[in-house]
């Protein structure tokens, strides 16, 4: 592990913002972050408030490191982008499009709890109806279905021509499951592409999914798998095609993850990648945020914007919330 800086040198760097989210988006209407104002460029620390503070020491051992360390050398310098469709009714999803102008390729979320599989297939039915033909269409369940409940969902769903379905299960068993039941196509491929994203980034062994044969790609994320370097070791050894994704980033968090997609060897890259989110966010912690054009986003490291980090201040017991959880994190990175 590199060195890290001290941890009065990071709580010095320290910004905490709460950016209202345009659409409620997993649950979440205020997303809360930690903005790092660091030597090597702007890093961000955001890992959902519900996580334990083992799993929130690989997100901050991220944000150091890309705030403090050395980011790979890119090998490309846009990378296309998908639109995120949330679990909004199907009358809304034109207006979400809007705000993904140029994107070719749209991930829809399913399995929303409270919701039904009608409603899954009325919001995939009005994105690809918009998007046309030639679109990609992707839908993501965060976990949330039992393999009896994926089979004929995804099956449902497959009428609309899916680029492939993210994490339809929780457990890597269960993909395997479901990956295993799904009817073969007519080219004798699967009926619908399985790809793992909480199997990878919150398991103890994120290599176990690729090994097991549970998925045919991987959704990789940079702060939650401990930062560029790390995932670009999961990557080569997992030897599956990969999309780089977000956690509903500030743009600062976004230019990680489009270090990550930069930095990928040709060939591995599978399509455009999620990190155009922060089109779904009500504000920005930048003057120009990453959002798409034409479809991708340049490369680069956006410069903070000390009225907008004064616009969307946290309040002062979730500033003191979140510099006690980086203490925490700290404390079990420097224990390592």
């Amino acid at each position: 592990m590199p060195e890290l800086p001290g941890l009065s040198e990071i709580l010095a760097a320290t910004r905490v913002v709460a950016i209202p989210t345009r659409t409620r988006f997993r649950g979440i209407a205020v997303r809360e972050a930690a903005i790092f104002d660091a030597p090597a460029g702007p890093s961000e620390f955001s890992p959902f408030p519900e996580y334990g503070d083992a799993e929130a020491a690989s997100w901050l051992l991220a944000a150091l490191a890309f705030g403090w360390g050395e980011t790979p050398a890119p090998r490309r310098d846009r990378i296309e982008v998908n639109a995120t469709i949330p679990a909004v009714e199907a009358a809304r999803v034109p207006e979400i499009l809007a705000r993904f102008p140029g994107c070719r390729t749209a991930k829809v979320k399913v399995a929303e709890r409270g919701q039904s599989l009608a409603d899954d297939i009325a919001r995939v039915r009005a994105t690809r109806g918009a998007m046309g033909p030639g679109a990609r269409v992707r839908v993501d369940a965060n976990g949330g279905w039992s393999p009896d409940e994926a089979v004929p969902a995804l099956a449902a769903l497959a009428e609309f021509d899916l680029d492939y379905a993210e994490q339809p299960c929780a457990e890597v068993s269960g993909l395997a499951e479901v990956r295993a039941r799904l009817t073969r196509g007519p080219d004798g491929g699967p009926l619908v592409r399985i790809a793992a994203d909480e199997s990878v980034r919150r398991a103890e062994d994120p290599l176990a999914v690729a090994h097991s044969g549970a998925a045919d790609l991987l959704i990789v994320k940079a702060q939650p798998l401990g930062g560029i370097p790390r995932a670009l070791e999961i990557v080569a050894e997992a030897g599956l095609p990969v999309v780089v994704s977000s956690a509903l980033d500030t743009s600062v968090g976004i230019s990680m993850g489009l270090h990550l997609a930069a930095a990928l060897p040709e060939g591995v890259l599978a399509g455009a990648c999620g990190l155009g989110t922060v089109a779904l966010l009500g504000g920005d912690v930048v003057a120009e945020p990453l959002v798409p054009v034409d479809g991708a986003i340049p490369v680069g490291r956006p410069r903070l914007d000390p009225e907008r980090l004064a616009e969307f201040a946290a309040d002062p017991a979730r500033e003191r919330w979140w510099r006690e959880r980086i203490t925490r994190a700290h404390a079990i990175l420097t224990s390592r």
